[in-house]
C-alpha cells in the first residue's frame, strides 16, 4: 500500500489535527502489532487531544486516502489493531466520562477512556458498566465497543452489544451523526433528509430486508456470537438498531466518537461458590445442570492444568490455596440486595446440586476479599498460559471458540481430540462455561512453513468443529484477521456476502482497517513470526537462563497482554502511568526491542544496539523491575534495558551520569578523604551547579550527604571480634554503599537488632559491593568484575554457608536475580543468591527460639521498594512488623518514581516526580503525625525526604532498634539526630585548591574506568 505520499499526509496531519502526529520509526515499532499472532508496521501514529481532533485525522487522511485504524487499549487477540494504515490511539487524552443521567441509569463517554476508570468515576453514583473483560483495568470503552467485548459478568449483564444505547459515528467520507434505534418515521425522516446518511440507512435497510430469513436462521441464538457482523440488530423486532450493529465492527465501518451507554447497579453484596470436577469435560457437563437450578452473575471455569502451570511458576498460589479439591473448577458468583440472600442463592444450589458445603470439593465464601483471589486466578489464564515453564510457546488463534452451554462438554472432548490429531499436547481450557465460551491458548509452530501450514489446517478443522456445534468462531475477541477468512465455516456463503455489501455501503474504498472481517487477509498472513522471520542472534552479558539463554526468547515473552497499561495498584508501569505513552509501556518497549531483532524485511528499528528509537523508549524506564512480577509473563525490562545500554554505548563515549552515579561506589569510596569538604562542595550553589550540569545531574535534585564517619569506619573503631563462619548463629551484614556511607544509622540499628536476637555479626573487612550502579547503567562487563571480586572476599563465608544479610533491597535483589543471570555458570553466585537473606527473612525464620521483636505499638505507613516487591517480595516484612506489634499500613501505591539513578538523571526530575506524586508522596503526607514512614529503600528514603511531605522516611532495622529503647519520646520518628544533615561549612572555604582536589579525584577516577575496560 503505496498510493500516498507519506511525507504530505504527515505534514498534512501536523498542521490540521490538534494532538501528537508520529511518523518516526519507533513510534510506528510500537504500534506494530497487537495481542494476537500478527504484526504490521503502521504508515504513522496519530494521538488526538480532543475526539474533534480525531474527527479531523480521518478527514486528513481520507484526502489523501490512507487507511485509517482507530485503537483503544490494544490488547486485542484477533489482529484488530495491527494494520498499515494511520493509528489513531484514544487512550491519552480522549477520556473524559462527558455526563451521567442518574435516573435513566445511562452516560456518554470518549472512545479512550479506560473501564476501571469509567466505573471509579460512576462509583459515587453506584452504579457501572456491566461487562468486564480481563483487561478492565487498561481496557478501553472503544475497544470494546469495536470488539463487542464481554468478560465474565456478561453472564448477568450482556456483551457490549446489549449495553450501548446510541453512538456518534463517523464515515470514513465525513458523515458525522448519532445513531441507535431507529423507529418507521425516524427513517422515512433520515430519508426524506437525503444525502449520505440517507443513503446508509437506505442501503442498509435494503441489506436486512433481502437476508432477513438468512440473519434468523444463520446466527446461531447462543450467549456468545461475537463473529460477523450484527446484521440481527437490524431486524424490524430488534428496531432497526444502527448502534448495535456496528458494535464489534472492529473499526471496519465507521470511526466512534462518543458512545451513550447504558448502566447497572452495582450490587452491594455477593458471594463465591466453587465447585471442584475430576476434569474439565465433567465440569462443562454439569453448567445446564447448574443454570436450571440459578441465576449467577458469573459462572467461570479453570483446569487442572492451569493450576499445575500456576504452581510450576510460583504464581497465585495465594488464590489456588482458596480452592476446594478437584482437578477442574467451576466458580460460581451470586449478588443481591443483602448477604442473606446472597448467600441462600449458593446454599439452595448446593441442594440442588446433592452437595453439602462441608465437602471437600466446595469452597463457600462471601468475603469480598477471599472471592477476588479465587477470580483473580482465572483472570489470569491468558498470562499464565502464555509462557508455561516446560518451555513450549503458545498462542492465540482458537483461542475463544463458543457453543451453546448444554453441549459445552462434548464439545471440549472434539476439541480435546482434535488437539491430539495435531500433536498439540495439553492446552488449558478454561474461561467463561455459563456462556458456553472456552478460552485456550495452543502450541502453534509458527516459524516454518510446515507448522503454519499444520495451524492454518487446524483452523479450518476447528470452525467446522464448532459450527456443527451451532456455535460461534468467537465468543469474545472478535474476528480481525484470525478468523476472518473462516467465516464462511460458519455463516455461509450468503450472510458473509451481506457483510461484504454492509462493509462497500460504508467504506467503498476499504480505507478502514482494511483486510479485516471482510475481504480478510489469510489466517496464515502477516504473522509476527512466519517462516521468513529471520531474527539476528545477539552476545549478550546476561544469561537469561529461564529463556533458553536467548535474549530473542526473552524480548518475545511479551504477549500484549497490555497489564503494564494500568492507572493504580501494584508498580508496573511507573512511566506509562506517568506519561500516557504505548512506547513508555513495558509492552511498547518489548515491540521496539522486537522490532530491533530485524526479524522482518520491514522492520521499524534497522541500527540494531545502536538504535536511538529504542534507546529513547529505554531512556524512561525506571528500571523498577515491576514488570518482572507484574507483567503475567515476567518480561524484565530492567535486564533488557541493561543489556541494550552496555551495547549501545559499547566502545562510545557515555552519558555524564553514567559515570557520576554509575561509578558512585567509587565517589562514595573517595569521598572518606573529607567528607565534610566532599558535602560542602555538593551544598555550594556555584560549584553544586556545575558540578551537577557536568555529573548529568537533575538541577532541582538535592545531593544526599555523604556522612562524616561511615559505617565502615564506625565498625572498625568498634574493634568487634570475627566471629567463626561456621558458627550457625554468624551472620555476614553486607555492607552496601548506601547504608555505609550516606545512612549509616541504619546499619547500626540492623546491628544491635540482629546482636539481640542472638546472632554474632560480621562485616567484609575488603572492600565488597554488588554492582548495582554499573548495572542498573549497563556497565555491564565492568559489574561483572566488580561481581567477581565480591566473590573472591565472599568465598570463605559463601564455602561455610554463612547467610549474608542485605538491607538495602536494591543490592539484595541484585544478589537474588541479576548476579545469577550475568554470571549464571559460577556455582559461588548460585550459593550467594541462596544465603543471601533480608533483614526481616532473617529475622523471622531463622532466630534463635524464644526471640521476638521489642514491642512498638505505633501505627506505620509502609512503601515496599520497587525491586523487593518484584524479587523478594514483602511477605516476611509485614508479619515482622505484625510481631512487633506495627499496624502497618502497607502502599499499593507504586514506584516512588526516584528509583536509583534514575530521579537523579538530568531530564527525568519532572517524571519522577510526577511519578511520585501519583501515589507515594500523597499517601505519606495523609499519613496520621503520629504514624511511623517506613521505607528500607534508600531512593524511597530519598524521595520522600526531598517531596515535600514534611516526613523523614526510617528503615525497619531503625524501627526495631527504637524498640528497644526503653525511653521513647513520642514524636521520636521525627527526630533521628544521628542522620547526617548538610554540612552548614562556609562556601568561601572551598578555595580554587579544593576544586583541584575534586577534579584530579575525577580524573582518576576516569583513568580507572579506562584501565578497568581494558
Amino acid at each position: 500500500m503505496t498510493g500516498w505520499d507519506a511525507r504530505a499526509l504527515e505534514k498534512a496531519l501536523r498542521e490540521r489535527v490538534e494532538g501528537e502526529v508520529r511518523f518516526d520509526a519507533g513510534s510506528r515499532g510500537a504500534y506494530a502489532t497487537d495481542g494476537s499472532n500478527y504484526r504490521q508496521v503502521p504508515i504513522g501514529v496519530v494521538v488526538p487531544r480532543t475526539v474533534e481532533a480525531g474527527a479531523d485525522a480521518v478527514a486528513a487522511c481520507a484526502e489523501f486516502g490512507a487507511p485509517v485504524l482507530s485503537r483503544g487499549g490494544g490488547t486485542s487477540l484477533g489482529g484488530q489493531c495491527t494494520n498499515t494504515a494511520v493509528v489513531i490511539d484514544w487512550t491519552k487524552y480522549c477520556h473524559r466520562l462527558v455526563s451521567v443521567d442518574v435516573a435513566q441509569r445511562t452516560c456518554v463517554v470518549e472512545p479512550g477512556i479506560v473501564l476501571d476508570e469509567l466505573n471509579r468515576q460512576l462509583s459515587d453514583h453506584r452504579l457501572q458498566f456491566g461487562p468486564k473483560p480481563s483487561t478492565h483495568s487498561h481496557c478501553s470503552l472503544g475497544g470494546m465497543i469495536g470488539n463487542n467485548s464481554c468478560g465474565g459478568s456478561a453472564q448477568a449483564y450482556g456483551k457490549t452489544v446489549d449495553n450501548v444505547r446510541r453512538l456518534e459515528i463517523l464515515t470514513y467520507d465525513g458523515t458525522r451523526c448519532w445513531v441507535g434505534p431507529t423507529s418507521d418515521d425516524e427513517y422515512e425522516e433520515i430519508v426524506a433528509g437525503g444525502g449520505r446518511r440517507a443513503e446508509i440507512y437506505q442501503g442498509l435497510r435494503q441489506i436486512i430486508d433481502r437476508t432477513m430469513a438468512a440473519v434468523r436462521r444463520g446466527f446461531p441464538r447462543i450467549p456468545r456470537r461475537v463473529s460477523g457482523y450484527n446484521l440481527d440488530s437490524l431486524l424490524p423486532e430488534n428496531r432497526f438498531d444502527l448502534a448495535r450493529a456496528l458494535v464489534g465492527s472492529e473499526g471496519t465501518l465507521v470511526t466512534v466518537l462518543h458512545a451513550e451507554l447504558d448502566l447497572v447497579p452495582v450490587p452491594p453484596y455477593e458471594a463465591l461458590l466453587v465447585l471442584g470436577y475430576g476434569d474439565i469435560c465433567a465440569a462443562a457437563d454439569d453448567v445446564p445442570r447448574l443454570l436450571e437450578h440459578s441465576t449467577p452473575t458469573q459462572l467461570e471455569a479453570l483446569d487442572g492444568r492451569m493450576a499445575h502451570l500456576m504452581r510450576e511458576e510460583g504464581a497465585y498460589l495465594d488464590s489456588l490455596r482458596e480452592l476446594p479439591e478437584g482437578e477442574s473448577w467451576l466458580l460460581v458468583q451470586f449478588t443481591g440486595e443483602s448477604q442473606e440472600a446472597v448467600d441462600e442463592q449458593g446454599h439452595q444450589l448446593l441442594r440442588a446440586l446433592g452437595r453439602g458445603e462441608d465437602d471437600a470439593t466446595v469452597a463457600f465464601s462471601d468475603d469480598p476479599a477471599r472471592e477476588h483471589k479465587m477470580l483473580k486466578a482465572r483472570e489470569a489464564g491468558l498470562g499464565v498460559t502464555a509462557r508455561p515453564p516446560d518451555g513450549r510457546e503458545t498462542w492465540e488463534g482458537w483461542e475463544d471458540s463458543a457453543v451453546p452451554p448444554e453441549r459445552l462438554g462434548d464439545y471440549l472432548r472434539d476439541l480435546k481430540k482434535l488437539f491430539a490429531d495435531f500433536g498439540y499436547d495439553h492446552p488449558s481450557l478454561y474461561g467463561h462455561f455459563g456462556q458456553g465460551c472456552v478460552h485456550t491458548r495452543i502450541p502453534f509452530e509458527l516459524k516454518s512453513a510446515e507448522g503454519i501450514a499444520a495451524f492454518r489446517e487446524f483452523l479450518f478443522r476447528a470452525a467446522d468443529l464448532v459450527a456443527s456445534y451451532g456455535g460461534s468462531l468467537s465468543g469474545e475477541h472478535g474476528d480481525g484477521q484470525a478468523r476472518g477468512e473462516l467465516l464462511s465455516r460458519m455463516f455461509g456463503e450468503d450472510l458473509v456476502a451481506a457483510f461484504g455489501q454492509v462493509k462497500a455501503l460504508f467504506d467503498p474504498g476499504d480505507r478502514m482497517n482494511p483486510g479485516k472481517v471482510v475481504s480478510p487477509y489469510r489466517v496464515d498472513e502477516n504473522l509476527r513470526l512466519g517462516p521468513h522471520w529471520r531474527p539476528r542472534s545477539h552476545h549478550t552479558h546476561f544469561g537469561y537462563p529461564d529463556d533458553d539463554r536467548s535474549f530473542t526468547r526473552a524480548v518475545m515473552r511479551c504477549v500484549g497482554v497490555g497489564n503494564c497499561r494500568t492507572h493504580e495498584g501494584g508498580v508496573m508501569c511507573p512511566s506509562y502511568r506517568a506519561t500516557g505513552e504505548e512506547e513508555h509501556s513495558t509492552r511498547g518497549r518489548a515491540r521496539l526491542l522486537f522490532e530491533m531483532l530485524d526479524g522482518h524485511a520491514d522492520s521499524a528499528i534497522t541500527d540494531g544496539w545502536r538504535s536511538t528509537e529504542v534507546r529513547d523508549a529505554l531512556d524512561l524506564c525506571l528500571a523498577c523491575k515491576g514488570c518482572k512480577s507484574d507483567c503475567p509473563v515476567g518480561v524484565d525490562m530492567a535486564t533488557y534495558k541493561a543489556e541494550f545500554l552496555s551495547h549501545h554505548y559499547a566502545g562510545r563515549l557515555r552519558p555524564a551520569a553514567h559515570y557520576s552515579m554509575g561509578w558512585l561506589p567509587l565517589w562514595a569510596r573517595l569521598s572518606r578523604l573529607a567528607p565534610r569538604l566532599v558535602n560542602a562542595a555538593l551544598d555550594a550553589p556555584g560549584f553544586a551547579r556545575l558540578g551537577k550540569r557536568l555529573a548529568g545531574v537533575a538541577a532541582e535534585r538535592d545531593a544526599p550527604v555523604f556522612a562524616q564517619e561511615s559505617f565502615l569506619q564506625w565498625w572498625a573503631a568498634r574493634g568487634t571480634p570475627e566471629p567463626d563462619p561456621a558458627d550457625p548463629r554468624t551472620v555476614l551484614l553486607w555492607p552496601d554503599t548506601f547504608s555505609t556511607y550516606f545512612h549509616p544509622h541504619v546499619a547500626k540499628s540492623a546491628i544491635r537488632v540482629l546482636e539481640d536476637a542472638g546472632f554474632n555479626v560480621a562485616v567484609p573487612t575488603r572492600a565488597v559491593c554488588c554492582g548495582l550502579t554499573w548495572i542498573s547503567t549497563g556497565q555491564l562487563a565492568t559489574a561483572e568484575r566488580v561481581l567477581r571480586r565480591t566473590l573472591d572476599v565472599l568465598r570463605p563465608w559463601l564455602a561455610a554457608g554463612t547467610p549474608i544479610v542485605g538491607l538495602e533491597p536494591s543490592c539484595t535483589a541484585v544478589f537474588r536475580a541479576d548476579a545469577p543471570e550475568l554470571l549464571p555458570d559460577d556455582e559461588d553466585v548460585q550459593r550467594l543468591a541462596r544465603q543471601f537473606r533480608t533483614f526481616s527473612e532473617q529475622l523471622l525464620n531463622h532466630v534463635p527460639d524464644g526471640w521476638r521483636p521489642r514491642p512498638l505499638t505505633r501505627p506505620a505507613t509502609v512503601q515496599t521498594h520497587c525491586h523487593q516487591h518484584a524479587v523478594m517480595k514483602d511477605g516476611a516484612d509485614r508479619e515482622l512488623m505484625k510481631r512487633a506489634g506495627i499496624d502497618a499500613h502497607v502502599l499499593d501505591a507504586g514506584c516512588c518514581g526516584l528509583a536509583g539513578n534514575f530521579g537523579f538523571e538530568r531530564g527525568h526530575h519532572d517524571l519522577s516526580m510526577t511519578v511520585a506524586e501519583q501515589g507515594v508522596l500523597p499517601a505519606v503526607r495523609e499519613a496520621a503525625p503520629s504514624a511511623l514512614v517506613i521505607a528500607d529503600g534508600f531512593s524511597c528514603r530519598t524521595q520522600i525526604d526531598q517531596g515535600g511531605t514534611g516526613r523523614r522516611a526510617v528503615h525497619l532495622a531503625e524501627v526495631l532498634a527504637m524498640g528497644m529503647d526503653e525511653h521513647l519520646p513520642a514524636d521520636y520518628p521525627e527526630q533521628f539526630a544521628d542522620r547526617p544533615e548538610a554540612s552548614t561549612l562556609d562556601s568561601r572555604l572551598l578555595t580554587a585548591s579544593t576544586a583541584a582536589v575534586l577534579a584530579a579525584a575525577a580524573a582518576g577516577a576516569c583513568w580507572r574506568t579506562r584501565r578497568w575496560r581494558r
